[in-house]
């Protein structure tokens, strides 16, 4: 099913990416950041793996949106946080400075999915040459005063066809969006691609990778409150 031989390493899976992207044709709104198992930390040098989030695959949730999938191979629905990048410039940045290139925090739903059913078994350079297995995300409301909210304890719920099927901090997520905010923009420069304001970071998925088909249903809560949502379709 794979198309040729698997990446073996993340250059490899980011240069295929790269090629892929610029085959596409289509304008990247944003990027997915994903957590590379503990047990493959060391054979793939690092804890984090990133995709593109393209513009057409970007809906506001309160439209609530129908996401297509692959019906034949692999879907879900993920619970998370978004940074949205105003002038991130060319200085450097650590954990606690990153903050100061980030003009919105928002709450969404990435939709993952790829015709290759076992885009998740074989390691997280496969899974980064396929855009990460994203396809598409959808928007929710802004968290209003994410500048002084703890982010990191706020509760997090993930139901499908009104089931829960996951419920979560990010305070098991490295060391939180902001962490996957400046894993992205140090990948990014080493690839000379640049990020314009407005760009997204979807920053991980805090409830799990919750499988999705066709005609189901997906809802986050965030904070108790804060609700997006979006149907499942097919392609």
């Amino acid at each position: 099913m794979y198309p040729g031989a698997m990446p073996q390493t993340m250059a490899d899976a980011y240069a295929i990416q790269d090629r892929a992207i610029a085959l596409d044709g289509r304008r990247v709104g944003g990027w997915k950041v994903g957590r590379i198992a503990p047990d493959l930390v060391d054979r793939y040098g690092g804890n984090r793996l990133t995709g593109p989030i393209f513009v057409d695959e970007i809906h506001d949730g309160s439209a609530q949106p129908a996401m297509p999938v692959y019906a034949d191979g692999f879907a879900a629905a993920e619970a998370e946080i978004l940074l949205c990048f105003g002038e991130v410039g060319t200085r450097d940045y650590d954990i606690d400075s990153v903050r100061d290139c980030i003009v919105d925090v928002r709450t969404g739903i990435e939709i993952a999915s790829s015709p290759f059913p076992e885009i998740n078994r074989h390691g997280p350079a496969v899974t980064a040459s396929d855009y990460g297995n994203n396809k598409g995300l959808v928007l929710g409301p802004s968290i209003v005063g994410w500048q002084d909210a703890d982010l990191i304890r706020m509760p997090v719920e993930m139901a499908i066809d009104g089931e829960t099927v996951g419920a979560a901090t990010m305070e098991a997520m490295l060391d939180g969006p902001f962490g996957s905010a400046l894993f992205l923009i140090e990948i990014l420069r080493a690839r000379d691609i640049a990020i314009p304001p407005g760009t997204l970071v979807s920053a991980g998925a805090i409830t799990g990778i919750h499988e999705v088909r066709p005609g189901q249903r997906a809802e986050a809560l965030f904070d108790g409150k804060i609700r997006v949502g979006c149907s499942i379709t097919s392609y």
